[in-house]
């Protein structure tokens, strides 16, 4: 249950992110509103994962994946383009998210 609860956290995260490129500088309402939202909610759901995983895998797997969530949003939503450089770095960002699962698990105990 926990990882369903990141997994929501996640998803609130990318989709607050995404609109607040839409919100033209938290101009428009409808996307401002949902920027807020989404990172609330965001939050929440993260920290009842938190009650029984490890901080810092969690912190790393939930901002890896809502950077990597935001960079495939902002390439489907808003065509920005796709660099190799881009892409390398989304592969260390994965890798990092690996190791730290590694060195210390996301359980907490």
């Amino acid at each position: 249950m926990p990882y369903v609860l990141l997994a929501f956290a996640i998803a609130f995260e990318v989709t607050a992110t995404l609109a607040m490129r839409a919100s033209e500088g938290m101009s428009r309402l409808g996307p401002s509103v949902l920027v807020v939202a989404g990172y609330l909610i965001s939050f929440v759901f993260m920290a009842k994962a938190l009650t029984s995983l490890n901080v810092g895998p969690v912190y790393a797997i939930w901002s890896a994946l809502g950077t990597i969530g935001a960079f495939a949003g902002g390439v489907v939503l808003f065509d920005e383009q796709v660099r190799p450089l881009t892409i390398a770095g989304a592969v260390i960002i994965v890798l990092g998210v690996i190791v730290m699962n590694l060195g210390g698990g996301v359980s907490r105990g």
